[in-house]
Formats: C-alpha cells, sequence, structure tokens
C-alpha cells in the first residue's frame, strides 16, 4: 500500500518532468530553425512565411499543435541587410497532464516555455 501511495505521486511527477522538457526542446528548435529560416530566404514577405513554416514543423515533431507560436524581430531595417541580426522568439504554453478542469480554474495549471535565438544575416547577403 505504502509503494502505491509513493509510485503515483512519483508517476505523475515524471509526466509532467517529461512534458515541460520536451517543450523546452521544441520551443529552442522552433527558434533556432525560424531564425536560420528567416536569415536565408530571399525577400522579407518569403522570409516571414518560411521562418512560421520552420517553427510549426518544430512545434509538430514534439505535438505541439496548440499554445505554441513563434516572434521574429529585427535590429533595423531592412531584416535582411548584410550582418542584420535576426531574433526568434518561440514560446509554448505547456498544459500540465491530468488536471482537471475543476482545479485549473483555481490553480496554475500550464507553464509557459521561451527560447531565444539570434541569427545574423550573413555579410556577404545580397542587400
Amino acid at each position: 500500500m505504502l509503494g502505491l501511495l509513493l509510485l503515483l505521486p512519483l508517476t505523475y511527477l515524471v509526466l509532467a518532468v517529461a512534458r515541460v522538457q520536451a517543450a523546452s526542446f521544441a520551443a529552442s528548435l522552433a527558434g533556432r530553425e525560424a531564425g536560420r529560416a528567416f536569415v536565408t530566404a530571399g525577400s522579407e514577405g518569403e522570409a516571414h512565411a518560411r521562418a512560421g513554416a520552420a517553427a510549426a514543423l518544430a512545434f509538430a515533431d514534439f505535438a505541439f499543435d496548440r499554445g505554441a507560436s513563434v516572434a521574429v524581430g529585427c535590429d533595423g531595417s531592412p531584416c535582411l541587410r548584410p550582418r542584420a541580426a535576426v531574433t526568434a522568439t518561440a514560446t509554448i504554453e505547456v498544459q500540465l497532464p491530468l488536471v482537471p478542469d475543476f482545479l485549473a480554474a483555481h490553480l496554475p495549471a500550464t507553464v509557459t516555455i521561451r527560447s531565444t535565438s539570434v541569427v545574423t544575416v550573413d555579410r556577404f547577403a545580397a542587400p
């Protein structure tokens, strides 16, 4: 009986930590790949679309289809000028597993994971 009482909370803890760790990996990958896709694009319109698609693939790899977003910003204008710094920030709202709705209304049931990646445009890029 004591083993069961200790095993259930430990199992829940392992499930919750695994989900948060997966979100950490997904946010890191999404931010890095969105930045890389952005700086290798031919135009700014194409760059935003490529960054969004790259981040969506990274989020889907870890099954974070809802509650995930990516924002891309530049240090000046135009974004794709040589040696420009492009910042990609990926954010995921992780819903903790097995939290009932009546508890989620009164207690924090989500964890926000955020990762920022800074990528520099190639110095030989055509303006």
